[in-house]
């Protein structure tokens, strides 16, 4: 299975409409992978705040009808990152994804708002929901940045079946050691892999940490993106997920989480 992860930069002298336009020639520029990523809020920016109810979306809005489009015509599975989503006057954080016809198989609205007790923590509503989609290879479960610093999270995905973890970002410079170790430590705690796309360049002052990253179920990073713009192509064996499992079955060993603890007083 290839997986394509677009590291694309955002940049704030570029328009939107241009970046979305952009997006979409690179994600048709993939034909021949199974999956394609993109990062968080990559119309935008994931740190563009001030912007955020200006380039608010429907889901049949404008970058939905680029990602459909680009879809269809690469004929791959599409993770399109994320948008600001305009709904019943609130604003969410929300992924969409692609099969390869166009159609929009899935949305997942961003549980884990960053900013504490401002930006999108406050601007934006919360997601309820844990997504999984179910590929011909195997079962993605979805995440979105900040979400990877929740591990609770990524253990009921993998309860929901996933066995590979898509977590689209706009993960900062400054903690970009966070992200690669998040990253693997995801992987080696739910034995499955971990596909996480994070955007280029700089926007609303934040420069923006790159190194989109691949690791596999063991928690070996299969490749790393540098901190520019660039395409990262990997390819997965989906049935290392099972032989990671069985091998070292410690999935079989939890214990919280299942049961109730009894808690000494």
């Amino acid at each position: 299975m290839r997986a394509s992860l677009i590291q694309i930069a955002v940049d704030p002298d570029e328009p939107v409409n241009a970046r979305r336009a952009r997006a979409a020639e690179m994600v048709r520029a993939e034909r021949g992978a199974d999956l394609v990523v993109l990062p968080e809020l990559w119309p935008v920016g994931a740190f563009a705040y001030e912007s955020f109810a200006a380039e608010a979306e429907p889901l049949d809005g404008p970058t939905h009808e680029a990602m459909s489009a680009a879809a269809r015509d690469a004929g791959v599975w599409l993770h399109a990152g994320s948008i600001v989503e305009a709904a019943a006057g609130e604003l969410y954080n929300t992924s969409l994804v692609y099969d390869p016809d166009g159609a929009r198989v899935r949305t997942y609205r961003k549980i884990h708002r960053f900013g504490f007790d401002k930006g999108e923590a406050v601007l934006m509503a919360a997601g309820e929901e844990l997504v999984t989609v179910p590929l011909p290879e195997l079962t993605l479960g979805v995440a979105t940045c900040y979400d990877l610093r929740f591990p609770e999270l990524f253990r009921g995905l993998v309860d929901a079946g996933a066995q590979a973890l898509v977590i689209p970002a706009g993960w900062p410079a400054r903690r970009r050691a966070h992200w690669t170790l998040l990253a693997q430590a995801r992987a080696v705690e739910n034995q499955a892999y971990v596909l996480a796309c994070g955007t280029a360049g700089t926007h609303a002052g934040v420069e923006q940490a790159g190194h989109s990253i691949a690791v596999d179920p063991w928690g070996e990073v299969l490749a790393e993106a540098g901190p520019a713009e660039e395409v990262l192509r990997v390819d997965l064996d989906p049935a290392k997920v099972t032989t990671t499992r069985e091998q070292f079955p410690a999935l079989k060993d939890r214990v919280l989480g299942l049961a109730r603890p009894t808690l000494q007083k």
